[in-house]
């Protein structure tokens, strides 16, 4: 699963993403400095795992991951080609979740492209943007479709949706503000549309966090109606992942707080993507693995391997609450915490599962 980092140039969308996944991507005082997209890979933090480690005493930790991918500033005019914005746009439509960094510090050091510190505008502009070449693309499906479907009714589904989504689109509205059925969101599915994707605001803020900043922020939430907003000083992760593990947990407790802004956006990008995580634990290793919310033991256990998924028989099952509040596998066992699931079960986050198999 990937998520995109987007937003206008110098709004810190490198520095963010430098502290995200401690890449070093280049970072610099002017647009366009990001042209390829930089790519990491991040661990989802998960508490449950280390304790997992200690119980099994096991020699190998794996969590679960996402990549990310740090695409280039977009400026206005981007759907009609300014500022390298087609080849940025494309990079959009690969991911599969966005994050929008959105300017709220003051730095006169920092130059904005538009001149001042206007988070709401700045959204906008994005946001036209992404509609903009979302309308292009479905104005010329839909002209195909429409003459198409004069001889073969079974496209007229596929006409009475993209109607539907270029008169929002025209109006100003993201798709993803639509509903749905579910043949529609298969359609939709082919499409690619940027406005259709989950979305993310981090709000970019100074190490001073000023009045007129959490002015800002608080303007940006009213704005974003409901979407998740998370707070962060860029530059501070960014110090923050610098540190060694021992210095950074201290820097941490310091602050007042048991996670950073990173690992609250982490965690929100594996939510916005509708992903959680069952756990394997033994003594070779402990690992998360990433599955769909609403997924069923044999397509859970074919995330291991596909013979698992073939010749499935049954899961056993137990929480990771009800272990370690047994203390370990055979007492939960005892306690008749142990479960056997068949295939319609459907896997729960935290559920830690030894599949039966046989090919």
């Amino acid at each position: 699963m990937k998520i995109g980092v987007v937003g206008l140039p110098n709004v810190g969308k490198s520095t963010l993403f430098n502290a995200i996944t401690e890449a070093g991507a280049e970072s610099a005082n002017y647009p366009f400095c990001t042209i390829e997209p930089n790519v990491g890979i991040v661990d989802v933090p998960d508490e449950r795992l280390g304790k997992l480690g200690e119980l099994y005493h096991t020699q190998k930790i794996i969590p679960a991951s996402i990549e990310f991918v740090d695409i280039a500033g977009l400026v206005a005019g981007a759907s009609h080609g300014e500022g390298l914005g087609n080849k940025f746009l494309s990079h959009i439509r690969e991911v599969d979740a966005i994050v929008h960094v959105v300017r709220c510090f003051d730095n006169e050091n920092i130059i904005h492209v538009s001149g001042t510190v206007d988070p709401i505008r700045d959204i906008e502009i994005i946001t036209l943007e992404l509609i903009l070449a979302d309308l292009e693309v479905v104005s010329k499906k839909l002209e195909k479709d429409g003459k198409l479907s004069r001889n073969d009714k079974s496209l007229v589904p596929s006409v009475n949706l993209l109607t539907r989504i270029k008169e929002a689109l025209e109006n100003n509205k993201e798709v993803r503000s639509l509903t749905y059925s579910e043949e529609e969101q298969e359609l939709l599915k082919g499409l690619q549309l940027l406005t259709a994707k989950p979305v993310i605001y981090v709000t970019n803020i100074s190490e001073r966090f000023t009045f007129s900043e959490k002015e800002r922020v608080e303007k940006v939430k009213a704005y974003v109606n409901g979407d998740k907003v998370i707070p962060l000083c860029a530059k501070i992760e960014e110090e923050l992942v610098s540190l060694p593990q021992e210095d950074r947990e201290l820097f941490k407790a310091e602050l007042g707080i048991t996670e950073s802004g990173l690992e609250k956006l982490v965690t929100a990008s594996y939510d916005i993507l509708g992903l959680m995580s069952y756990l394997t634990a033994g003594e070779k290793e402990v690992r998360a693995w990433t599955i769909k919310k609403g997924t069923k033991a044999p397509q859970a256990a074919g995330k291991i391997h596909s013979d698992f998924e073939k010749g499935f028989i049954k899961a056993e099952i137990v929480s990771y609450d009800d272990l370690m509040e047994a203390g370990n596998f055979v007492k939960a066992k005892e306690k008749g915490k142990v479960r056997i699931e068949g295939k319609e079960y459907v896997v729960q986050d935290g559920d830690i599962v030894l599949f039966r198999f046989n090919v």
